[in-house]
């Protein structure tokens, strides 16, 4: 009942910029949204959080990306991006966007590849 659809992925070298966006499709009667986010699966990686932001526009960034990312968010459209600046090579992976409900449901996009490479 809820489709996420990731976009922006791609191909930037060492130091580029990219801007991931996800905007959801949702067809059920009602659903409050506790936050969004981008977390992201590495070769040989476990999935791990990027970045989040709740309702009440508090973020949380993996320290990794601190300072180099930045996520933002419009409810009202039920989407969320993130900016991407100053990409090194570790944050080649796959991103997934994820919306969480306030009832703790979750719901996952199919993923977009970015390739940081030289």
């Amino acid at each position: 009942q809820v489709q996420l659809v990731e976009s922006g992925g791609g191909l930037v070298q060492p130091g580029g910029s990219l801007r991931l966006s996800c905007a959801a499709s949702v067809s059920i009667f009602s659903l409050n949204i506790y936050a969004m986010g981008w977390y992201r699966q590495a070769p040989g990686k476990q999935r791990e959080l990027v970045a989040t932001i709740s309702s009440g526009n508090m973020t949380n960034y993996a320290n990794a990306v601190k300072d180099r990312f930045t996520i933002s968010r419009d409810y009202a459209k039920k989407s969320v991006a993130l900016q991407m600046n100053s990409l090194k090579l570790e944050d080649t992976a796959v991103y997934y966007c994820n919306l969480r409900g306030i009832g703790a449901e979750e719901y996952w996009g199919q993923g977009t590849q970015v390739t940081v490479s030289s």
